[in-house]
């Protein structure tokens, strides 16, 4: 299996890259050359998180059978706000490009996988950042999962070394929670995940996160410490409300019908490009083996570049495995937060 290469450009081309593509002002040409370069170092990631994920897995058939490993390569839409929004970040060091996660049936063992990565002196990568949502949730949105931050290290492929790769861990509720925002932000055409957005919806996903965090025994979110569970659970109800937010959900909730005997999706393959329109609210995937990664690169920026032009289509490339798995890991570019919406019920009837 053939990966992309490291582009020959120097570092300090790659982070001028990323000042043209956060720049309102740039010509066509320089942004059409600069995004070349920032594709180009975003395919190369594809190796080093390929080769952590088989670690990945490998751990966690230690733990439980139902943790579920994948991996993606951050959208180029995702990256380019992210240069934006962060005027000081160089592209060469965005530490999430390339991103594995870990789900966890329970947060005991998210946080159990954790303190074994950081405890493992035999890997050659180096820690480089570790970021605890878990003890310490995001005060503007919730959010509760544990990043660790790692600079990639191989001595039999060492022209990958130094990449930046970000491990996320979260439980099953956590992620629950985490695909729900994204759903919701991308039905209602705002960027929850990026703690933008109406801030009605983000303090109800706040409060949400607080009562999840109450029911793991873990901090809750801090503006909200000051409620009980209960307490939390009636201003989850009060906001719910105010927001028609149940029935919101359930109309835009979609159930995909027999994906899994589409025979364009083959179970064995090793690549999935989701593309998801919001509008049609349809969902196609794409597989490939692993032969035909650079094919599903290729796809995967020719799909971007079509969702550019203004349509409401959002495409990712995964590797998880089977499409089953793929649903569990990435439920959101399938629409589906039956689970969240399920939870939401309980806790606004008052049952725990």
């Amino acid at each position: 299996m053939a990966f992309p290469e490291v582009p020959t450009e120097s570092r300090s081309k790659i982070n001028k890259a990323g000042d043209i593509l956060r720049d309102p002002s740039a010509d066509l040409d320089s942004l059409t050359t600069a995004l070349d370069l920032a594709e180009r170092w975003r395919a190369c990631h594809s190796y080093p998180i390929n080769t952590f994920q088989a670690h990945l897995r490998t751990k966690l058939k230690l733990y439980h059978k139902d943790a579920i490993a994948a991996q993606r390569l951050k959208r180029m839409p995702t990256i380019v706000d992210k240069l934006k929004r962060y005027p000081s970040m160089p592209l060469a060091t965005m530490q999430d490009i390339g991103g594995l996660r870990a789900i966890m049936p329970s947060v005991k063992e998210a946080i159990k996988l954790a303190e074994d990565y950081r405890a493992n002196h035999r890997l050659l990568h180096a820690l480089v950042d570790d970021k605890d949502y878990i003890h310490n949730p995001r005060d503007a949105d919730g959010y509760r999962s544990i990043h660790l931050i790692w600079k990639y290290a191989n001595i039999r492929a060492p022209r990958y070394n130094g990449l930046r790769i970000e491990l996320q861990i979260r439980s099953k509720l956590q992620h629950t929670w985490a695909t729900a925002v994204e759903t919701m932000g991308t039905l209602l055409g705002q960027a929850l995940k990026s703690r933008q957005g109406d801030k009605e919806w983000l303090d109800f996903f706040a409060l949400v996160s607080s009562a999840f965090a109450h029911k793991e025994g873990t901090p809750p979110v801090p503006r909200f410490s000051h409620l009980g569970y209960s307490e939390t659970c009636n201003a989850i109800r009060a906001a719910e409300k105010k927001l028609t937010a149940l029935d919101k959900m359930k109309a835009f909730s979609v159930a995909v019908q027999s994906i899994s005997k589409n025979k364009a999706i083959q179970t064995g393959s090793s690549f999935h490009l989701i593309v998801l329109n919001s509008i049609k609210r349809t969902v196609q995937v794409r597989s490939y083996d692993r032969a035909n990664l650079q094919k599903a690169l290729d796809d995967y920026s020719s799909v971007e570049k079509e969702a550019s032009r203004g349509d409401s289509v959002e495409p990712v490339l995964v590797g998880a495995g089977s499409v089953n798995n793929i649903r569990k890991a990435y439920p959101n570019f399938f629409l589906d937060i039956g689970g969240f919406i399920r939870l939401i019920t309980d806790m606004t009837a008052g049952t725990k």
